[in-house]
């Protein structure tokens, strides 16, 4: 076959005029961003400074500029933050933006991997593990290698899925992560590692990927084959990377891969809300963006739109203690507002007492309740102040619990559709077998060896004859896969019915809150009616879940507005009118634990920077004293060294008295 080569072409701008007026719409530092198309571009975004406004404009800008969507490639750490980005540029501009390709990096990885499989040494219909599928797996296989035994004291299955995700992610050794995170097992090294090469054994045998493989997986490819690399990196001709800063190594690696054949590459962030790094993030990515790419260019958003200057002034303050940063000043419009105040208390419970106080205050003022957060360095932190507000009748909601994926009867109905689209799923395979009355490990084991072994998928049930204990139980179940079987063009949504109609028995009888459940099993049919791929749904809802279950919001007993407590690493990327910060205590915030090692200290800054920027109006630091830690056997009475010794002029001091004081003081 004779190949004809197309010359490159040069990219020209525009000189007609544009339909959107960008100068007008975008500051100075924003434009500067959204207009620079060729080249390495490193956007350091400061906290509520347009970072998706200045996207958005891009992607429009990029198509203005006669870009074809199809060769943008737009990567982000939520599908909803794509979509959302996209759908702004196309009602900026028009639908061509709907064209872009958006998403994360996960599911580019698993769309990747499907479409080059035969490349990438994988079959193209894997099953994704999520995080609780992981862990069912890693168990499985502890019971079998007999590492579980009762008179031994060997990591829990989460803590073994941490140790095997954090190596991946960061590119080190097991025995690495257990010396520096986990030394109490430092014995079980030997046996952790011979359980982690049997994983990786049984999740290729059984075609199961989690999601540290799909990024892995991906990078090898890219890597391995030159050919597959240059495609995908002519394809997409321009990168661009939100978020950057909580990118893994791996991550920067495939951003760096996909750029082979040229260096248009946008990534934006900002270092000073680097905060996930127990989850793999790798602060490096963003500070080392010019070496891994010559001749960046670097942009730095400083104009924030969210919070009143003061309240600048101090996270201004906080960040400039860090030790390695990109420095910028943030500055706003909103000049005038109330200064931060940082509030101790003689103990918690005078803590919940003053925040308490204050939210009434507030609500009276005319503030929303949904307009005030509560933010804390740990769950725990706020289990008194919970107490207090149940005391004084103030609704609230505290993020965190489980997700809507993560709970079990969600999990189970999805163990019934991944047996049909990977009758290798072993982990699946397990799980719905033990919904069966008189079927335990042993017998569920030997029953997916008896199906595995009869080369006829889920038609292998056939082959099975169940004992009397079970069988009516069993038959049950092999009836209705069987059914789904010999029905393969069924809509997703009718599959998912049946399912559910075979399910819910079962759901009766295991849960007492069961009609609550069913509502979310519900909802879960109404996300089916929305595809027409079995493989895309069951992707989807590994990599992009539903975040909570519906039944608890159903449930509420408030209509009205609740008041928000949430974790600082739970509130980033939201805001509030006012916000609370407690336990900002020595010992508690930076955790005692974090003083030990330099890269922890900096994340902890990091953190309350992110904690202060969530505000707009009203910020508060409140900390209680005379506290006892049992660890160290050390009383904590000193505010957090990230906000102790601040100027009066930036962070006020108040004094909290009792009634009882004044009265006395009067007298």
């Amino acid at each position: 076959m004779k190949h004809y080569p197309l010359k490159e072409t040069t990219f020209q701008a525009k000189s007609e005029a544009f339909s959107i007026p960008y100068e007008d719409v975008l500051n100075t530092a924003q434009y500067e961003a959204v207009t620079t198309l060729q080249g390495p571009i490193l956007v350091i975004a400061g906290a509520g400074s347009g970072k998706t406004r200045t996207v958005t404009y891009r992607v429009a800008r990029l198509i203005e500029e006669g870009i074809a969507p199809e060769s943008i490639l737009l990567l982000t750490f939520t599908r909803k933050a794509s979509q959302e980005m996209l759908r702004r540029a196309a009602t900026l501009l028009d639908h061509r933006c709907q064209n872009v390709r958006g998403g994360t990096f996960h599911s580019f990885a698993n769309f990747t991997l499907r479409k080059y499989a035969q490349e990438s040494g994988f079959e193209s219909g894997f099953n994704i593990l999520d995080r609780v599928d992981s862990e069912d797996v890693i168990n499985l296989l502890r019971g079998w290698l007999k590492l579980n035994v009762k008179d031994r004291r060997f990591p829990r299955k989460k803590t073994i899925a941490n140790i095997y995700s954090k190596a991946m992610n960061k590119g080190v050794s097991v025995e690495d992560v257990v010396f520096d995170d986990y030394p109490n097992f430092a014995r079980d090294i030997p046996d952790l590692i011979r359980l982690h090469e049997a994983y990786g054994i049984h999740k290729q045998k059984h075609l199961l990927m989690d999601y540290d493989d799909l990024l892995v997986y991906l990078k090898t490819l890219l890597q391995a084959n030159k050919q597959v690399r240059e495609r995908l990196s002519r394809v997409h001709r321009y990168i661009m990377v939100d978020e950057y800063q909580d990118t893994n190594m791996i991550q920067a690696d495939i951003v760096r891969l996909l750029a082979d054949t040229h260096d248009n590459v946008m990534v934006v962030g900002d270092d000073s809300q680097c905060i996930y790094g127990f989850r793999g993030a790798n602060f490096g990515n963003i500070m080392d963006f010019p070496d891994i790419f010559p001749g960046t260019k670097l942009v730095k958003l400083e104009e924030n739109y969210r919070s009143t200057q003061p309240i600048l002034d101090l996270t201004n303050v906080i960040i400039n203690k860090a030790q390695r940063k990109y420095t910028k000043v943030l500055f706003t419009q909103k000049k005038d507002g109330a200064p931060p105040a940082l509030i101790m208390a003689k103990d918690e419970r005078m803590q919940s007492e003053f925040v308490v106080q204050r939210i009434l205050e507030l609500r009276e003022e005319g503030v929303p309740l949904d307009e005030i957060a509560v933010l804390f360095r740990s769950g725990f932190h706020s289990f008194d102040l919970e107490i207090e507000l149940n005391r004084s009748n103030i609704p609230f909601i505290k993020v965190g619990g489980f997700k809507f994926m993560e709970t079990a009867h969600i999990k189970d109905v999805l163990a019934h559709m991944k047996v049909l689209a990977n009758p290798k799923d072993s982990v699946s395979w397990h799980r719905i077998l033990l919904l069966l009355e008189k079927i335990g490990p042993k017998t569920a084991n030997e029953i997916f060896r008896q199906v595995l072994s009869s080369a006829k998928d889920v038609g292998g049930l056939t082959t099975v004859r169940p004992k009397p204990g079970y069988a009516k139980s069993f038959e049950r179940l092999r009836d209705m896969l069987e059914d789904l079987v010999q029905n393969p063009f069924l809509p997703v949504a009718e599959i998912g019915e049946r399912v559910v109609d075979y399910y819910r028995p079962i759901l009766e009888k295991r849960f007492d809150n069961h009609p609550k459940r069913s509502k979310d099993l519900v909802h879960l049919l109404s996300i089916m009616e929305r595809y027409n791929n079995v493989e895309k749904f069951l992707s989807d809802m590994a990599l992009e879940p539903p975040n909570a279950s519906v039944g608890n919001v159903m449930a509420t007993d408030y209509e009205d507005e609740q008041l928000v407590l949430s974790t600082i690493h739970s509130a980033k990327g939201l805001e509030w009118h006012t916000v609370f910060v407690i336990w900002t205590l020595e010992g508690r915030f930076p955790s005692i634990y974090a003083t030990r090692n330099a890269d922890e200290m900096e994340e902890e800054l990091r953190l309350m920077y992110v904690a202060a920027s969530r505000a707009k109006e009203l910020l508060y630091f409140a900390y209680p004293i005379n506290i006892y830690d049992r660890g160290t056997a050390m009383v904590l009475c000193r505010p957090s060294r990230f906000i102790e010794g601040i100027s009066e002029d930036i962070l006020e001091s108040w004094s909290l008295t009792s009634q009882e004081q004044i009265d006395y003081l009067e007298w």
